[in-house]
């Protein structure tokens, strides 16, 4: 359209701005038609032949020219002023927009809501700070202003979604993994206390560390009431495992002293704990008064001590232990015990009638 930007200012014709076309220069402002003239004069001395495409305007092919540019102007189709403050603010809040999306983009989410309305408002600030140096026009910088806090109200509302999503996800990850580790601990093997309060610290120790965010307080409430479930269970179920594992170890000493070790001793004292534990608790215990005994206490605390500590998990290594004592008592019984003889420092069974210098009798 043209390289010059040379301004000048009219003042108001008249103010019957509608009629303007019919009026003659008498009937319109006087100043009006004075700086009309000066304006011919400014325009005449600074005016040149207009090219377009490569060709020289005459007169009427110059004011062709005019027409359309006004035709343009008024339909929008060519930058006004207006128009072009509008662009550029818009070129700024696009730029502020970008600086608040990069500050929470920074964020690893989920994070605690605190901590996202807090980079919220420091994000918003630094956007408005931006806008407030580098937006241009007075009425034109309100409208912008409220568009850019539209914009960034939307951005937020989208990083809250998000951050709701990825906390209920981790939270429902880490409550799964605890529940299937509650799970776990229900059916030892052997049963711990111990164990079972080692795993249980630990996963809600896991839980309140690693599940943040909004969902937080909804998947406590969830975790407390599995927690407590599981605990009240395992306790349960706690003393009879405990009891019946105890009647079938002595079982075992039992045929181990009788059979395979032959140590007369050992078979005695698994009868007594077997006596003990299946009628003079029966007899003089009840099923409830059992478990508060101090005698059952000092089961309870010796059991535990064999069966779990941080260097050993008796429960995991129960079957390769057991293993190694049966190839233990294997060889000692059939190869080591030839090799050192019958003697023994143990009150071990002994066979009478092969010793024995009597004449068999009929």
């Amino acid at each position: 359209m043209g390289n010059n930007s040379t301004a000048f200012s009219l003042p108001q014709p008249h103010l019957q701005r509608t009629k303007l076309c019919d009026m003659d220069d008498k009937e319109l402002e006087p100043l009006y038609v004075t700086r009309r003239e000066q304006l011919k004069q400014v325009v005449g001395s600074i005016i040149k032949p207009k090219f377009v495409q490569g060709k020289t305007l005459n007169g009427k092919e110059f004011v062709s020219f005019l027409q359309q540019i006004l035709e343009a102007l008024n339909k929008g189709e060519i930058p006004s002023t207006g128009s072009l403050v509008e662009i550029f603010n818009k070129a700024i809040l696009e730029r502020c927009l970008k600086v608040y999306k990069e500050k929470l983009e920074g964020l690893r989410l989920p994070v605690p809501v605190e901590k996202l309305q807090q980079i919220h408002e420091v994000a918003n600030g630094e956007a408005k700070l931006l806008f407030d140096k580098q937006h241009f026009g007075k009425h034109h910088a309100v409208q912008s202003i409220l568009k850019l806090e539209d914009e960034i109200t939307k951005v937020y509302k989208n990083f809250l979604l998000a951050n709701e999503y990825q906390s209920s996800k981790l939270c429902e990850a880490r409550f799964s993994e605890c529940e299937d580790q509650m799970d776990h601990l229900q059916v030892l093997k052997l049963p711990s206390m111990a164990k079972f309060n080692a795993g249980f610290f630990y996963c809600n120790r896991t839980f309140v560390m690693e599940c943040v965010g909004p969902a937080k307080e909804r998947y406590d409430h969830r975790m407390s009431k599995m927690l407590l479930k599981s605990r009240a269970l395992f306790i349960k179920e706690y003393n009879n495992k405990l009891f019946n594992w105890l009647v079938t170890f002595a079982l075992v000493m039992v045929v181990l002293g009788r059979f395979v070790i032959k140590f007369f001793l050992l078979e005695i004292a698994a009868w007594v704990m077997f006596i003990f534990l299946e009628t003079y608790t029966r007899m003089f215990w009840s099923a409830e008064s059992l478990y508060y005994n101090p005698a059952w206490h000092i089961i309870v605390s010796s059991w535990e001590t064999i069966v779990y500590s941080p260097l050993l998990d008796l429960d995991r290594w129960a079957i390769p232990i057991a293993l190694l004592l049966l190839f233990w008592l294997f060889y000692w019984r059939c190869f080591a015990r030839r090799k050192r003889g019958s003697r023994s420092v143990l009150p071990l069974y002994k066979n009478s009638h092969k010793n024995s210098s009597r004449p068999r009798s009929d």
